[in-house]
């Protein structure tokens, strides 16, 4: 009545396949993409607070690039996560305990992106995000591309794409179409419409 589609029944094998010679249940393959943005998700949440914390207090940044014992910790703070890469490599099928590597890995990658934010132009942190974004939709965007047609993932299809599309932003943000300039990107798009 309302769009309402009744769910296949899973015992019965009416679930629909992700993509052709898939030999797992298509529940459990949604349940790990969910998982896996989940992580990733919460990792960006992680980052994104403590990168904001180091550059909104100024003293945080200050003590890291003022005294000795703050540039010490710093470059611990750079090491950390390739010294932590081991023991997650290890415990990878240990639960509670993976998951508490990651976040130590992720709070140190968050302190150096944090003090790259510090002292690092408002727009070039605005265009790395960009940057990111397009990375992170256009694989998505490929994943379920190439799932729905039985591709995987050889060789480099996924990495050419994800480079192909920041490439594409970028040289649109260095050109000007998306940046603040409006006069700029006004300009270039009249100025190319006149060669059509």
């Amino acid at each position: 009545m309302w769009g309402y589609r009744k769910a296949p029944d899973l015992e019965a094998g009416g679930s629909e396949l992700l993509y052709p010679g898939m030999t797992e249940s298509p529940d459990l393959r949604w349940a790990f993409v969910r998982k896996i943005y989940v992580i990733l998700a919460v990792q960006l949440a992680m980052t994104a607070v403590v990168s904001g914390f180091v550059v909104k207090v100024p003293t945080i940044s200050e003590f890291f690039v003022s005294s000795n014992a703050g540039i010490a910790l710093y470059i611990f703070l750079i090491i950390l996560p390739f010294i932590v890469l081991c023991p997650l490599h290890y415990y990878h099928q240990k639960h509670p305990v993976n998951l508490l590597l990651l976040g130590l890995f992720t709070v140190a990658i968050s302190f150096a992106v944090g003090m790259t934010c510090a002292f690092t132009s408002g727009k070039v942190i605005l265009e790395a995000a960009i940057l990111t974004a397009v990375v992170v939709v256009s694989l998505t965007a490929y994943t379920f591309w190439a799932a729905k047609r039985g591709h995987d993932f050889n060789f480099l299809g996924p990495f050419l794409f994800a480079a192909l599309m920041v490439l594409m932003v970028f040289s649109l943000i260095q050109v000007g179409l998306l940046c603040l300039d409006c006069h700029k990107a006004l300009f270039i798009v009249l100025f190319f419409w006149e060669y059509e």
